[in-house]
């Protein structure tokens, strides 16, 4: 008897599941998903302008030769090629660190109480002003270096990269369902196999997507580079010279009253969103075949 009670409790529930949600959930349902696309599509509105702007006014003065040209020659592959350094001695000083960190925040740190330093330290990191690290790398590196450099911009950029790369990284791992963790335990792995060969497999697109942001910040930032890197006409003289940025010759030569100083400028801004844009595309393509 009690079986068979259970059984029609079964099907009710199983035809109330199946039913149409009434009229009233539904028009709720759609009003809220219009709701949402547009706000979506309001909130999309200024970087949309930002973009049209940018497009119409450089897309007529970009030509090809530029690409191959000092800003001396009329061109900013000098700027190019300073914003590429600069972004990936960026990323070489603070990847390796900030994984590293992220990781031992979320898997071998829970019971430590320097575990709560460490986090409070970098969330401030995260909301230092950026003149204030270009200040601060002026100090540590040019007046050690006695000149500007790429290096001392790489590490400024450098600082600003780690604690989103830090943050990013724990709360990619803690993402990870702990089932995992258990599975790879029973099978006889060690702490350190379950973290690397687990873990931090399955969390390398959420790593990799704090990378990008990290990096895509890095490379529109001005102020450090200005006490760091300086600025230059011609191809940089090495690692230890003053090296040429976009952004910085976006910020030099926007006030220039010429109109095709004027014009260089907004077509390098093209160039210094199409170099975001690339390196975002790039570590998408590396996370989905990983």
């Amino acid at each position: 008897m009690s079986a068979y009670t259970n059984s029609e409790t079964d099907q009710a529930a199983a035809a109330s599941l199946c039913q149409p949600l009434s009229t009233g959930r539904q028009l709720f349902t759609y009003s809220m998903t219009g709701i949402a696309f547009g706000l979506s599509g309001l909130a999309l509105l200024p970087l949309l302008s930002i973009l049209w702007e940018i497009m119409s006014r450089g897309l007529s003065g970009l030509r090809v030769e530029m690409l191959f040209h000092p800003l001396i020659e009329n061109g900013f592959a000098n700027a190019i090629l300073g914003t590429i350094l600069m972004v990936s001695i960026g990323a070489l000083l603070s990847i390796p660190v900030g994984v590293i960190t992220g990781i031992f925040l979320a898997e071998f740190s829970q019971t430590n109480p320097f575990t709560q330093y460490v986090r409070f330290i970098t969330s401030i990191l995260t909301g230092v002003p950026s003149i204030i690290v270009g200040i601060f790398a002026y100090g540590v590196i040019v007046l050690l270096t006695k000149g500007f450099s790429a290096i001392a911009g790489g590490f400024a950029l450098a600082v600003i990269m780690l604690p989103v790369i830090v943050l990013t990284t724990e709360e990619a791992l803690k993402l990870i369902p702990v089932p995992q963790r258990l599975a790879s335990a029973a099978l006889g792995g060690t702490r350190f196999q379950t973290t690397f060969r687990v873990i931090v497999s399955s969390a390398i697109p959420g790593i990799t997507t704090g990378i990008s942001l990290a990096i895509a910040r890095a490379s529109g930032e001005t102020a450090p580079l200005l006490f760091t890197a300086l600025f230059s006409q011609n191809w940089s003289d090495g690692l230890f010279s003053p090296t040429a940025s976009l952004p910085v010759l976006i910020f030099n030569l926007y006030n220039n009253p010429d109109p095709a100083v004027n014009q260089l400028v907004w077509t390098t801004s093209i160039i210094l969103l199409t170099l975001v844009l690339f390196f975002s595309l790039l570590s998408r393509v590396i996370a989905k075949k990983r």
